[in-house]
């Protein structure tokens, strides 16, 4: 085993002391350490190794490809001056296989803590100049003491990805590596968010980081990641393949909804992680830091100037009239076609009610019938889960399903309040969905709304049939405020298909006595009848399973003060180890 230094050596006459500084490949730089000079000297050539483990060659090649270093890439997303970087002289001890003869400062990680817009956070970033970002067992060592500094400080955890799996030569200990790692990520998960940034290929064992992070990020035309490679691929099956086609951005922001966001690059993804830190707290006991309102929002009036006539009640302020209302709100009115078979963006109404660019959308093109995302409410993070009528008519599907019952989840760990948005009229029918699992996905999403214990509020819209609509936070599945617009149709199926199943006997009767023509007419007045009174959201109000029915442009005063009330929600699921989500 080489050292990184080759010890003392006494001089022939004059009993001074050297070091030889290592290089990677041998390569020493002599220096005198008698004295303390000559030490701080030693330690700033290792210290500038550390910038170039393998050679300025390496880097060179690295930004002709428009890539950044794994140490540019923790600078370039920390607050700068912070960064504290943690075992920066570690070397790999392996001897076997000529490993013996390069051991680079760093061993193929870059690894410490800093802060991001002056808030802490933990980091690793693995170096693809070093054995291709390969973890072996002191790779593995930096990482896990990283991981638990985040665990015990109660810190986010950034990991940065560009690595293509074991280092093989070093053996089982690799294995043993990953285990532990795995391990410390699943006992982070709920206690710490966790965001992951694929900046390159990743291949084998690597790939679990990220899948068992909380959102993970892709560089588009840079990111690959795989279980396999595609010659691996080709010799065990036969399959001929591409590194984009089998774990390509494209792939996993449409298909497996691993990337909550695809984008063009690594300056946008490190900025992208800032800003979804920002609405995340740093740990399950804090909550997410409040955004600066803007001029005149969340003003309070002192005692004395308030109001007591009952014009001065919640209900008047947020009532009918509009006029003092801004444009945002007023349009909101008329964002309901009068056709219920007629789509709208539900992303004009969460750009209404959400605090002015708030919204921040994750997983855009996978599920996109259900939209997810971040905004903020007064000042306030929250989660959004909002069905899309431009897609599927808004139906939910089993990717719909698994995508925002995750989502849910996140919020839920980290005491970010949920905003449910329903327009649905139902669960996906079909050969394909029962195939798919829509039974197992649609109950997890149910599981998940139902564990929520932090502030949950539902707007309906439209359409809220059957149990899509309980699915999607209903009264009873514990949510804790449902608003209703005058516009939503709650009820276990729409007017057409309730009139069938009440009336079909009366309806043939008819056909059968008077001719097609009557029944197809008495159907028309039934159908009426039951859009009316039973299909509207005024039944649902009677009975409290709905806390009010409001006109559109009152809409974000009500989340308001709803989420307002809610900030410090106290309650708690029945002791048990863990529930068994039906995944």
């Amino acid at each position: 085993m080489t050292s990184t230094t080759s010890g003392t050596s006494a001089g022939a006459t004059s009993g001074t002391a050297a070091a030889e500084t290592a290089g990677p490949h041998g390569a020493t730089t002599a220096v005198d350490t008698s004295t303390t000079a000559g030490k701080l000297e030693d330690l700033r050539l290792r210290m500038e190794q550390t910038h170039t483990p393998v050679g300025a060659d390496a880097v060179r090649d690295l930004h002709a490809a428009g890539r950044m270093t794994a140490r540019e890439r923790i600078l370039r997303l920390l607050d700068p001056g912070s960064f504290v970087e943690i075992d920066a002289l570690a070397r790999h001890r392996c001897t076997r296989f000529g490993m013996e003869d390069t051991r680079p400062l760093s061993d193929g990680v870059v690894t410490g803590y800093g802060t991001v817009e002056g808030r802490k956070v933990c980091v690793f970033s693995q170096d693809p100049t070093v054995f291709e970002g390969q973890l072996g067992e002191v790779y593995g060592d930096k990482v896990i003491k990283v991981l638990e500094l985040a665990l015990r400080t109660g810190t986010p955890l950034v990991g940065i990805y560009d690595g293509t799996g074991p280092r093989i030569r070093e053996g089982v200990v690799t294995l043993a590596q990953y285990a532990r790692i795995y391990r410390l990520q699943s006992q982070m998960s709920g206690v710490v968010p966790q965001v992951a940034v694929v900046t390159g290929t990743v291949r084998n064992g690597h790939v679990h980081g990220p899948a068992l992070s909380d959102l993970v990020i892709m560089v588009d035309g840079q990111a690959e990641l795989s279980l396999s490679d595609p010659e691996f691929t080709r010799s065990v099956i036969g399959e001929v393949t591409t590194g984009a086609e089998i774990g390509g951005p494209e792939l996993h922001a449409t298909t497996t909804g691993l990337a909550h966001a695809v984008v063009g690059a690594e300056d946008e993804a490190l900025d992208l992680v800032a800003d979804l830190l920002s609405r995340l707290p740093s740990n399950n006991r804090a909550f997410a830091p409040a955004e600066a309102l803007g001029p005149g929002e969340g003003v309070r009036v002192p005692a004395a100037a308030r109001p007591t006539t009952a014009d001065a009640t919640a209900d008047a302020r947020l009532g009918t009239d509009a006029a003092d209302l801004p444009p945002e709100d007023r349009a909101l009115d008329g964002l309901i076609p009068d056709s219920p078979a007629a789509p709208y963006d539900v992303r004009d109404l969460l750009s209404a009610v959400l605090d002015d660019g708030s919204f921040l959308e994750l997983q855009p093109r996978f599920a996109p019938n259900v939209i997810t995302g971040f905004g903020h409410v007064d000042g306030r993070s929250v989660g959004v889960v909002a069905n899309q009528p431009t897609e599927l008519a808004g139906c939910l599907d089993t990717r719909a399903s698994d995508k925002a019952a995750r989502f849910v989840r996140l919020c839920d760990a980290f005491s970010v309040p949920v905003l449910f948005v329903v327009d649905t009229p139902g669960f996906l029918p079909g050969r394909a969905e029962e195939s798919a699992g829509t039974v197992l996905s649609s109950s997890k999403l149910i599981h998940a709304v139902a564990e929520t214990t932090v502030g949950t509020a539902t707007l309906v819209t439209r359409k809220a049939f059957g149990s899509a609509y309980v699915a999607m936070g209903a009264k009873d599945l514990g949510v804790d405020m449902v608003f209703a617009w005058p516009t939503a149709q709650i009820s276990v199926a729409d007017a057409e298909d309730t009139t069938t199943a009440v009336y079909a006997q009366r309806i043939a009767e008819v056909r059968e006595a008077e001719g097609v023509d009557a029944a197809e007419d008495l159907a028309a007045e039934l159908e009426r009848e039951i859009a009316t009174t039973v299909v509207t959201p005024y039944l649902a109000a009677e009975r409290g399973y709905v806390d009010a029915v409001i006109a559109p442009h009152a809409t974000r005063g009500r989340l308001r003060d709803a989420f307002g009330l809610l900030e410090r929600k106290l309650t708690e699921n029945p002791a048990r180890k863990h529930g068994n989500i039906p995944l």
